[in-house]
């Protein structure tokens, strides 16, 4: 989900009016008053708005919100679709 991490803060950002800053795969949210069932509640509807709810799933453990992949689930890879080159076959008739 680091693609989405950008993403994540800006909309934690502008519903919790909070500083959010991003160290390496973490998000650090700068509020005392808030609590960590609505962190979680708020990651949630991130994730369930952007239609990854069917990747990735957001737990708590041990006072942290963790956004969590299943198992089995590969990042979709944007491929080049080759273009398939003319035919050289000579034709004998």
């Amino acid at each position: 989900m680091q693609n989405e991490a950008e993403s994540l803060s800006s909309f934690l950002r502008s519903s919790l009016k909070v500083d959010v800053t991003s160290r390496g795969n973490k998000l650090l949210v700068d509020s005392e008053e808030l609590s960590l069932q609505e962190l979680k509640r708020l990651v949630n509807k991130f994730v369930y708005h952007r239609n990854l709810n069917n990747r990735y799933w957001v737990a708590m453990e041990r006072g942290v919100v963790k956004v969590n992949r299943f198992e089995g689930v590969k990042e979709h890879e944007k491929r080049k679709k080759e273009a398939t080159p003319p035919s050289t076959i000579k034709h004998g008739w």
